[in-house]
């Protein structure tokens, strides 16, 4: 049997574009907290045999506070093609700019120390 493979063509507005390749045209569903959410729309991809384009809307119900996982998988094999990570909310702003505080702060301390090292080996 022939791999399955779920390329990646865009998200944008809420709508995922993929194309598909593998043995036969896909089922493709979307799962999130365990429940299906959504149903690929498939096509066949004219211009290249044994391709499929593959069209989804997510629904409005998964924009909301936190982390959500989408995870697209194959209806026959149950394999998984992708993931959509949705983040959202102001605890989440919160987490990155305290992450982003201490990236600046690792940074300004491997500086010093660099600069440290280079004067006292001579380096330029």
């Amino acid at each position: 049997m022939e791999d399955e493979t779920l390329t990646r063509v865009r998200l944008q507005g809420g709508r995922y574009e993929g194309l598909y390749s593998g043995p036969a045209a896909p089922e493709i569903e979307a799962v999130h907290a365990g429940q299906v959410v959504a149903r690929a729309e498939v096509a066949v991809e004219a211009a290249q045999p044994g391709r499929w384009r593959v069209a989804l809307d997510l629904p409005a119900t998964l924009i909301g506070e936190g982390v959500h996982v989408v995870t697209l998988r194959a209806v026959a094999s149950g394999a998984v093609l992708d993931r959509i990570t949705l983040m959202a909310g102001a605890p989440l702003d919160e987490d990155i700019r305290a992450d982003l505080a201490l990236l600046r702060d690792e940074l300004e301390m491997l500086k010093r120390a660099f600069r440290r090292h280079c004067v006292e080996t001579g380096a330029r």
